[in-house]
């Protein structure tokens, strides 16, 4: 046992919404490591600043939320696959002698969710359709790809940020007009909401789900609401059905054991603590 005091934390602007010092909090309590999750406000000016000085302030690591997420790249000294692939880091690893390591966990994180409550699904058993083409949808994408899935399709309300995806991750991907995603669900194994539709303060997602069969797991990144329409029309088809919460409490898991040193562990105490926080 050590008896410095571990220091972590997320940078973004805003910060003020953010659920991840609870989640940390909690697991710092847990395991009774003497340490401290702390949410820090920096403008995109001073990122390069503040990632230089937060090393030297004892800091281990910190999250990275918007609209920091692609610009960390650039300044990590080291960027791991998965996050060169995605063009986003949301977990960076400050080494003893200073250097950035950049990775991103939303991928982990999502896959994780969705094994939890859906333990027999497979990315392999079909197609998989995605809702939106932003940066969770890219860390999704390229989840679900490495994970063998034979066919995503995307759909994106601008087709262009769905044909850039095409071009990023390549033949795997199928490219939908928004107005058709309703008639690409009757073979789909997985269908994911990666778009802010449908959550507390936002458009409805207004695409018809007739299509949907018992087979298909729907999923949702968004938490607020924890059930979404999606998942309630989902839900009464006959879907298996995963909330947004977890892939937040998973992809949070690895950053936590790299920084302080102990393996995490998901469970329904952690998700109560993030939900009355």
């Amino acid at each position: 046992m050590t008896d410095k005091v571990m220091l972590a934390g997320v940078i973004g602007q805003p910060i003020a919404h953010s659920r991840s010092p609870h989640l940390h909090g909690h697991w710092l309590k847990r395991y009774g490591i003497s340490g401290h999750y702390i949410p820090m406000e920096v403008a995109q000016s001073d990122l390069k600043s503040v990632l230089e000085t937060l090393p030297k302030m004892g800091f281990q690591g910190v999250n990275v939320t918007l609209p920091h997420k692609e610009a960390v790249l650039e300044l990590a000294d080291s960027v791991t696959d998965r996050a060169a692939l995605i063009g986003a880091a949301n977990t960076l690893t400050f080494t003893a002698d200073g250097r950035i390591q950049a990775d991103n966990t939303d991928g982990v994180g999502f896959l994780a969710n969705i094994q939890d409550y859906v333990p027999e699904w497979s990315a392999k058993s079909g197609p998989c359709v995605v809702f939106g083409a932003g940066g969770a949808s890219r860390a999704i994408i390229a989840a679900l790809s490495q994970a063998g899935a034979p066919l995503i399709r995307v759909t994106n309300r601008t087709r262009a940020r769905s044909d850039a995806l095409k071009d990023h991750f390549g033949a795997k991907i199928e490219v939908v007009d928004w107005v058709q995603a309703g008639n690409v669900l009757d073979d789909a194994s997985l269908l994911v909401n990666t778009t802010s539709l449908g959550m507390q303060g936002k458009s409805a997602l207004r695409v018809p789900l007739d299509g949907l069969r018992p087979e298909t797991v729907v999923t949702d990144i968004v938490y607020t609401p924890l059930e979404t329409e999606l998942l309630r029309t989902a839900k009464a088809a006959g879907c298996r059905t995963v909330d947004g919460l977890g892939m937040l409490l998973h992809q949070a898991a690895p950053g936590f054991e790299r920084w302080f040193g102990t393996a995490p562990e998901v469970d329904v105490d952690l998700r109560k603590a993030v939900l009355v926080s």
